[in-house]
């Protein structure tokens, strides 16, 4: 009888070590990144919250309200496109939004006309605090309500006793009825909103003409180019991402262009500066009609979005990126 003496195995397994992750830093880690998302979430709280109920609820109330018939008394109806197409049958829309679209290209061509050239002018050879004088001064009417300006410059150029007209009177120039004719009443108005906003525009072309290399220029004059060859050829492609923003921002705001022309002319004379705002302003809050006034701002809207995009797809021919 042979007796076996080859030497058991056991069968028991050794204890499992602990993982790296279930070590003591890595819970603390795991602690910190989410208290870290805890404060992240509580901050943007606010900001969300404001954007949804002030923002985000509107737009779906008005899409939805654009399809009713409601004067804040009676109980909705529903109209289907009905509001859309009283809208298209209005003569007085029809002009408002061609006024709209002849007053963005006007206010929008000076406005980045003069930004440009000022920006120039700024960033040209002069003392440090002269610039920072002519950026202060150029920008500090954007800071000015719309509502007191508009009111201010109806009295600057009142035909009886504004000041334009006496200055103008000084010189052998007879009276002018700005407001109380078509072209001038314009002109007031887009001058207002040019002087009022082109401040946004002069800066941000400001920062693109200053991040210009140097070099470039020293480059372009070796080469025979300057004046206005070196700005066509070296400064204009360098800010034309710049001036793309610039362009966007100042197009956006000449669409929704509300309170030159209602504080200084009511839309007048006649209906010559009534604006695309001042139809929605006037169906919802003087005639009541809120599905009207949603539709109008759903036209308005969809014809922000379309000018915008347009200028995004012309952006890849005409801006450079270094």
């Amino acid at each position: 009888m042979s007796i076996d003496t080859a030497p058991t195995r056991s069968t028991s397994r050794p204890a499992s070590r602990p993982s790296a992750e279930d070590s003591p830093s890595h819970t603390r880690a795991r602690r910190s990144r989410r208290s870290e998302r805890w404060v992240i979430i509580l901050l943007l709280a606010p900001t969300v919250l404001g954007m949804g109920i002030f923002t985000l609820l509107p737009i779906v109330g008005s899409l939805a309200l654009a399809f009713f018939e409601w004067d804040l008394i009676t109980a909705p109806e529903f109209a289907g496109l009905d509001n859309f197409i009283a809208l298209g049958a209005d003569a007085t829309v029809r002009t408002a939004f061609l006024n709209t679209i002849v007053f963005v290209v006007v206010a929008v061509v000076l406005q980045l006309a003069l930004a440009v050239f000022l920006a120039v002018m700024v960033q040209s050879r002069m003392p440090v605090w002269l610039r920072l004088f002519f950026r202060s001064t150029f920008f500090f009417p954007l800071v000015l309500s719309a509502a007191s300006v508009s009111i201010f410059m109806r009295y600057m150029f009142n035909e009886q006793f504004g000041v334009v007209n006496w200055l103008l009177g000084t010189v052998g120039i007879a009276q002018v009825p700005w407001l109380t004719t078509s072209t001038g009443a314009a002109a007031v108005v887009i001058f207002v909103f040019v002087w009022q906003n082109f401040g946004f525009s002069f800066l941000i072309l400001l920062g693109g003409i200053a991040a210009v290399p140097q070099e470039l220029y020293e480059a372009a004059e070796i080469d025979g180019a300057r004046g206005w060859k070196a700005f066509k050829n070296v400064t204009l492609p360098l800010i034309s991402p710049s001036l793309l923003v610039a362009s966007v921002t100042a197009m956006i705001t000449a669409l929704q262009v509300f309170d030159q022309p209602y504080v200084l002319t009511r839309g007048g004379p006649g209906d010559s500066t009534r604006s695309a705002v001042m139809v929605v302003f006037e169906a919802a809050f003087q005639r009541l009609e809120f599905g009207l006034a949603s539709a109008a701002g759903l036209v308005l809207m969809a014809l922000i979005m379309l000018i915008t995009w347009i200028q995004f797809r012309l952006s890849r021919r005409f801006v450079f990126y270094q």
